[in-house]
Formats: C-alpha cells, structure tokens, sequence
C-alpha cells in the first residue's frame, strides 16, 4: 500500500495534486490511501520521553491513524503546501509525532520508499527547502527517498499554485515534474518488491 499524507489544513492544491500522484499510481496496480490533517486533530510532540518508556504516545489523537497507516505502507508520499520556505506546521507536527512510531520499533520505516510533493504560491517560494525537509526526515528513519531524476525534478514533484486550485491544474511544468517523481517512485517500489520475493 501507498499512502500519502497531505499536510495542508485546506483543501486545495496540495491535496489535488497529491491525489493526482495516489490516482496515477492507482492505474499502475498500487493500492493506495490519503490521509489529510485537514479537520484532523494532531497535537504537537512535547518530547516528554513518555513513548520511550512506554513505546506509545501520551498524546491520544487522530496520530494513531497516521501510526497504522505509515506501518503498513511500503511507499510514503509526503505532500505540503509551503509555509515560510519550508513544510508546513502540520506537515512538521506529524513527522515529529512520529518519534513514539520509533520508540516502539526503530525499523519500522526501514527501506519503505519515500517521495515528496511541495506547493508554492511563488516558482521559487521554498519548494526544494521543503522538499529536503522531508527527505531529511526519510534519511533519518530508514526510508529510501527517491526524486523525478535531473531536469525539473531533482527532489521531487514542485507546483507552482499562485495560491488556487485552478492555477495549480494549470502548472505544466509541475505535472511534469509529478510524472517523473511517480515513475522513479513507481520503479524503486517495484524493485524492492522483486528483490523481497526472490
């Protein structure tokens, strides 16, 4: 299973080209799932230590889902709209929130693959700050990240929103990016997959 994570607090762009990614995979064979923290309630990690001596979170919230989930995907989409040249806050909650995921198996990311999404209101608002954010937090747990490759896609899928849904269906240059990142992402999954079963 995929499953891709929109860290937008609106629906948007962010989620439409995130479900554009989910449906092109979907016609690929690939079962997939989003998760949207939009009307989501996900508290911020207060690093009280409390999942290192219990291997679970004191905070009860809709985190749980994002736990099962990301434990039986083997692919990770994460998807942000760009807040300051980086993720958003929502996006960081979650990858933050995920420390008590690790207190309870440290593996449990290990050699799933990872691909990023980045939406800006500007060409050149942040998307490849925010997409190494991500990766960052796949290189730190275990998940291969992978990229569209050189020109146009270098970290991954970048859109350029000018702040609405209908610009953003009219970002070719994104959609470009996004079938790159999708085929790579797509390849590396198959990979991994043929090698686990031989």
């Amino acid at each position: 299973m995929i499953v891709g994570i929109c860290g937008s607090p609106r629906k948007g762009a962010t989620e439409h080209v995130l479900q554009e990614a989910l449906n092109r995979l979907g016609t690929m064979g690939f079962e997939t799932e989003l998760f949207s923290v939009r009307n989501k309630k996900i508290g911020f990690c207060i690093h009280c230590d409390h999942c290192l001596k219990h291997k679970e979170c004191i905070i009860k919230d809709d985190m749980n889902t994002v736990y099962r989930l990301l434990k039986d995907a083997e692919g990770i989409i994460f998807a942000t709209p760009v807040y300051n040249g980086g993720v958003s806050a929502q996006t960081k909650a979650v990858m933050d929130r995920c420390r008590a995921l690790f207190a309870s198996d440290p593996n449990v990311l290990k050699h799933k693959i990872g691909m990023t999404i980045t939406v800006g209101g500007d060409r050149s608002g942040g998307q490849e700050l925010a997409s190494q954010q991500i990766h960052t937090f796949y290189i730190l747990n275990g998940v291969i990240p992978v990229s569209g490759g050189f020109f146009g896609a270098n970290l991954g899928a970048n859109f350029w929103s000018k702040d609405t849904i209908e610009d953003v269906k009219e970002d070719t240059e994104g959609f470009r990016s996004l079938k790159k990142t999708v085929k790579k992402f797509a390849e590396a999954l198959n990979k991994i997959e043929r090698e686990e079963y031989n």
